[in-house]
């Protein structure tokens, strides 16, 4: 059975999916540890990381990768426990929404939209 709502069109894919999302999110918690470890960090050099064009499309894509590792999760959870087809429906509908203001929100304080 193949449900509309999961990422990817099979089990393998959203494995795929779950593994490509959590080395971008180890990558950019690795990032920010050695950025913290070898910065005396002030207001200035957050400012000054966060003004760098890379460093917004880095942390773009791991805002994009919380949402993803997120959605395959909460997706795979609620078919697991949740059988009934309207709560499930209405958990994963809630789970969007709350992720995709994350992500807009996100998105406008990264770029200062």
């Amino acid at each position: 059975m193949n449900s509309v709502t999961n990422l990817g069109r099979n089990g393998i894919q959203d494995w795929i999916i779950q593994r490509a999302t959590a080395y971008v999110l180890a990558l950019y918690t690795l990032f920010l540890l050695g950025f913290f470890v070898t910065t005396d960090v002030d207001y200035q050099s957050w400012n000054a990381l966060f003004a760098q064009g890379w460093f917004k499309v880095f942390s773009l894509l791991a805002l994009l990768s919380i949402a993803g590792h997120a959605w395959v999760g909460l997706w795979t959870v609620s078919t697991d426990y949740i059988k009934s087809a309207m709560p499930r429906f209405l958990f994963q509908a809630a789970c969007v929404l709350v992720m995709f203001v994350y992500v807009v929100w996100g998105i406008q304080i990264l770029w200062g939209l």
